[in-house]
C-alpha cells in the first residue's frame, strides 16, 4: 500500500521514538530526506504525495541500519554544527551539541581579539575551528589534525562553507612538540581524545562500533591529551593568550589541575545543557 512522504516521516519518527531514541524528530527527518533524495524544504513542500516503493525501501532499510547502532550522520554522510553544514565519515567524531558549548566559549573570546590566529586541535571534521571563523571574520584559523583520513574531511568542510581564505588544514600530533615554524596563537582549542582505554569498550553500540577509535582513546587514564597539549603547546601561544579544552564527565578536576601545573591561570569551567562540567579554560600567565 502506498504511503505519502508526510506518513513515511511520521512513521519513522514513531518507530525512532518507540526505541527511546531521543532526538527521533530530527533524525526522522534526516533519514527521509537522504533516503528520498528531498531536501527538508521539498519533503515539506511534497509532503501530501505519495512516495514510490523503491523510496520508501530505502528509507527503511536506513532505519533500520540505526536501530542496529549505524549512527544517522555517518549513514547520511553529514551533520550539522553551529549552524554550519558539515561533511561526515567514519574517520571523524560526530559532532555533538556538548561540543557547541566549548565552540560557544571559544567564539566570544576569539571576537574580543580582532585580527588573530586560532588552532583547533585534533580538529577531527573540523567543526569547531569551522564554527570559530564563521562567527569571527578577523580570525585566521588552522585545523591540526593527525590524521590523513580526518584532513581531507576537514578540507572538504572547508570548501563547503567557503572559508578557504581564512582556514587552512595542517598535519599535526598533539602528543608532540610543534616546530617553531608554526608560529604563535592567541587561542588554541580542543577536543582530544579522552576516553579511559579500557572504558571504550564499554561504550555504545553506536560510538565502539563506529566512530574511530584514534579520536577516542585518552590513553590508561583518559588524560594523556591533556597533559602534552598544557605541556608541549603552551609554548605556540602567545603570553595573554588562552587554551580551550572539551573534557569528559569527571575530568574537570583533573584537566584544571594539569594546566595550572603548566603555568596557566584564571582557569574556568563551564557546564554544558545537562548541567555536567564540560569545558576548561585558561589563560597563559608566566614561563614556568
Amino acid at each position: 500500500m502506498a504511503i505519502t512522504y508526510n506518513n513515511l516521516y511520521l512513521d519513522i519518527r514513531r518507530q525512532l521514538r518507540s526505541a527511546g531514541i531521543e532526538a527521533a524528530t530530527l533524525e526522522a527527518r534526516e533519514l527521509v530526506c537522504f533516503g528520498t533524495g528531498k531536501s527538508r524544504q521539498q519533503l515539506t513542500a511534497d509532503g501530501s504525495l505519495y512516495a514510490s516503493p523503491e523510496l520508501e525501501k530505502r528509507v527503511r532499510d536506513l532505519v533500520e541500519r540505526h536501530l542496529n547502532g549505524e549512527p544517522v550522520a555517518y549513514l547520511i554522510g553529514e551533520w550539522e554544527f553551529y549552524g554550519l553544514p558539515l561533511d561526515i565519515s567514519r574517520d571523524v567524531l560526530i559532532p555533538r551539541p556538548d561540543t557547541e558549548v566549548l565552540a560557544a566559549q571559544a567564539i566570544d573570546y576569539v571576537k574580543t581579539l580582532g585580527e588573530c590566529r586560532v588552532l583547533d586541535l585534533c580538529a577531527g571534521s573540523g567543526c569547531i575551528g569551522l564554527a570559530v571563523a564563521s562567527q569571527a571574520p578577523q580570525a585566521r584559523v588552522v585545523l591540526g589534525e593527525w590524521s590523513d583520513a580526518a584532513l581531507r574531511i576537514c578540507r572538504q568542510n572547508i570548501r563547503r562553507n567557503s572559508l578557504t581564505g581564512r582556514v587552512v588544514p595542517m598535519q599535526a600530533n598533539a602528543l608532540e612538540k610543534p616546530e617553531k615554524s608554526l608560529g604563535e596563537f592567541q587561542c588554541i582549542v580542543s577536543n582530544p581524545p579522552y576516553i579511559p582505554r579500557a572504558d571504550i569498550d564499554t561504550l555504545d553500540t553506536s560510538v565502539k562500533d563506529y566512530e574511530p577509535h584514534l579520536a577516542l582513546d585518552g590513553g590508561e587514564d583518559g588524560l594523556d591529551f591533556y597533559r602534552a597539549i598544557s605541556d608541549l603547546w603552551r609554548g605556540a601561544l602567545v603570553p595573554g593568550g588562552k587554551l580551550y579544552f572539551e573534557v569528559g564527565i569527571g575530568q574537570a578536576d583533573s584537566v584544571l589541575r594539569i594546566m595550572r601545573a603548566q603555568g596557566f591561570g584564571d582557569i574556568q569551567v563551564v557546564k554544558d545543557t545537562q548541567d555536567i562540567p564540560r569545558v576548561v579554560f585558561g589563560t597563559l600567565c608566566t614561563e614556568i
